[in-house]
């Protein structure tokens, strides 16, 4: 779950410094993106466990 959000928030931070409009929307997009990722990959796999 860490590395997932690390990961986006990491590619976040290098698309607003590559592709800076003078804030982080990059960096808040992604970030927002990867905590729904994680959340539904965690989910998932508990899920499965109740199989």
């Amino acid at each position: 779950m860490g590395v997932i959000i690390f990961i986006f928030s990491y590619l976040g931070v290098k698309l607003d410094q590559k592709y800076s409009n003078g804030g982080s929307l990059w960096t808040i997009i992604f970030s927002l993106f990867s905590v729904f990722l994680a959340l539904y990959n965690v989910l998932r796999q508990v899920k499965n466990l109740n199989k």
